[in-house]
């Protein structure tokens, strides 16, 4: 393993994509061919460019493709750097902690979050560069849980049109999946066929089938073939550090290269500080950090993308005069409603060896409790899947949450190899006192240092309690023994900007346009109202889809911006 003074005396100081930027004299990093690079086109700060993007991950990386390809110019702007992953990605835990946003949060409440490698990304493509790649619908009544099931909030939005969304989005990521999908409404085959399952993977099949549950292949976004420049999966194991090898389709290698071709332009290593906006009450831009100073690129529109802790830090830090409470803000909900998912786990012993590490971490699924109200004393659901820890991280967990330390540790690690695991993605209940706010403390570039507060509800711990206790009978049932809990992990960030039909009690409308200021959008996982019991990579990019399309609807009437508020007292 490289330590950080050999790391540094091996990448020259002018190509270390963590201070100095990539993306820029018209060329961007071309991530198939390693020192090649790509043409990209320029704009200067004075072009007032249709959109500018803030973050580039799974809802500004797609968006930004789709308005390209739709000939917008586009900017898109993100703070971390822009990977070649061919060269700087190794197979080390802790080198590949470069790819979270770890900037200074502050965490309270009854159950602080860990932030981090779990729920955020600082690299050009977001969070996608080392997400687990777990591609899964939504349940259509998600779309209207209030509705339909009793709880949260509906969605302004049909699940049959987010279907055709979520056709579009697995075809352009390729999703490798079952050729039928046990749970909702049937849909097309997936492109890729699923991946070969692991030992660990075997070990959730049996324990499923003797509770006498259906189970399923996971449907991922690496490729089980070959696509392109794309390899096949080599079942490396570090798909949550940065895939090596571009099996992974994340945004950085799918919706980023094809952006570039249709002329959008990637600003990595910029920091956005600020959107502006002028005297009729319209956005008129964004202030940014780049190579140690502060600049400010026009735009018609802006799209903040930054996910559910930096977008509404951002609408928060732009308030002004005639926007005191922050952009977007006349319903005071901008940072209220974070919500995350359930990641309990349990974890025990096989007598024969797993290798769990040996493949994606999540090869093997069910979505039971997502779809079987009965025997359920919560609202909501949980799906879990077959769990693929490296060592690194195995012996944290084994540290922080099985208290294991000195001798004990060592011991326990002697059977890594035999260790096996189930883990819930759990829906959690939107709560208005679960948020994000600004503290008086500054961080390295001078702007408020975010509040993250963050406390279970009474709904959440049942779910917990229900998922840890039948998880552990099917980890019995598979032949595990030794068996114990993981209580306390959370996964994903969402909320704190959320859609919704009436402008009193939600952000944006159902296009992901602010109801205060229409030439200012929100498109990233804030927008979801509720966060149902599944990964949530796979919905924003169909949201971003989605609102490409009625963004192109509405230009083509001339619709795009009209006098602030109009919308929003017209609804009221």
């Amino acid at each position: 393993m490289l330590d950080v003074s050999r790391r540094e005396r091996a990448l020259p100081s002018h190509d270390d994509p963590q201070r100095v930027p990539r993306a820029r004299h018209g060329r961007a990093p071309d991530v198939f061919r390693p020192g090649a690079w790509t043409p990209m086109r320029e704009y200067r700060d004075d072009d007032e460019v249709d959109f500018a993007i803030v973050g580039t991950g799974a809802g500004g990386g797609t968006l930004a493709c789709k308005l390209a390809e739709a000939g917008f110019s586009v900017v898109a702007l993100d703070a971390g750097p822009y990977w070649r992953p061919l060269e700087d990605f190794a197979s080390d835990e802790e080198e590949q902690s470069k790819l979270y946003w770890t900037d200074e949060r502050i965490v309270d409440g009854d159950n602080p979050l860990q932030l981090g490698s779990n729920n955020s990304g600082k690299s050009v493509g977001g969070s996608t560069v080392h997400f687990a790649m777990v591609s899964l619908r939504f349940r259509p009544a998600w779309f209207k849980a209030r509705s339909l099931l009793g709880y949260g909030a509906d969605w302004p939005l049909d699940w049959r049109e987010m279907w055709d969304y979520y056709g579009e989005v697995e075809q352009a990521l390729r999703i490798s999946g079952p050729v039928s999908y046990p749970w909702g409404p049937k849909r097309p085959r997936y492109p890729y066929r699923p991946h070969e399952l692991n030992a660990a993977a075997k070990v959730l099949a049996v324990g499923a089938e003797a509770l006498g549950i259906k189970w399923t292949p996971t449907p991922l976004a690496t490729v089980s073939a070959p696509r392109g420049a794309s390899p096949p999966c080599v079942y490396r194991g570090f798909c949550v550090l940065g895939c090596a090898t571009n099996a992974k389709q994340s945004a950085l290698i799918t919706w980023l290269p094809r952006a570039l071709r249709a002329g959008a332009e990637i600003r990595d290593l910029a920091m956005v500080g600020r959107v502006e906006t002028g005297r009729d009450g319209l956005v008129t831009g964004v202030h940014y950090l780049r190579e140690g100073r502060w600049r400010y690129q026009k735009a018609k529109n802006v799209v903040v993308a930054g996910y559910a802790i930096e977008t509404p830090r951002l609408l928060l830090m732009s308030a002004n005069p005639q926007f005191p409470d922050g952009l977007a803000n006349s319903s005071g909900l901008v940072g209220r409603y974070l919500t995350v998912q359930g990641n309990q786990a349990v974890w025990g012993t096989m007598e024969q060896e797993i290798r769990s590490y040996k493949g994606p971490p999540s090869l093997a699924i069910t979505e039971h409790w997502n779809y079987e109200d009965n025997g359920k004393d919560f609202f909501g659901g949980y799906a879990y899947m077959s769990q693929g820890p490296l060592p690194a991280l195995w012996g944290r967990t084994l540290a922080d949450a099985h208290g294991l330390w000195g001798d004990a540790l060592v011991d326990e690690m002697t059977r890594y190899n035999h260790s096996v695991g189930l883990k819930i993605v759990g829906e959690y209940m939107p709560q208005q006192r679960n948020g994000v706010t600004l503290t008086d403390e500054k961080d390295q570039y001078g702007l408020p240092i975010p509040r993250v507060s963050y406390s279970w509800c009474d709904n959440d711990k049942r779910m917990n309690a229900h998922a840890l206790a039948f998880m552990g009978r099917a980890l019995e049932a598979a032949g595990a023994r030794d068996i114990w809990e993981q209580t306390d992990d959370t996964c994903h960030l969402n909320g704190t900007a959320r859609m919704g039909s009436d402008p009193r009690s939600s952000v944006v409308d159902a296009d992901c346009r602010s109801w205060d200021i229409p030439n200012l959008w929100i498109c990233d996982g804030s927008v979801f109202p509720t966060v149902g019991g599944v990964n949530p990579s796979l919905t924003i990019q169909a949201i971003a889809c989605r609102t490409s399309d009625r963004i192109k609807q509405l230009a083509a009437r001339g619709e795009l911006a009209s006098p602030p508020r109009r919308r929003a007292l017209a609804a009221v």
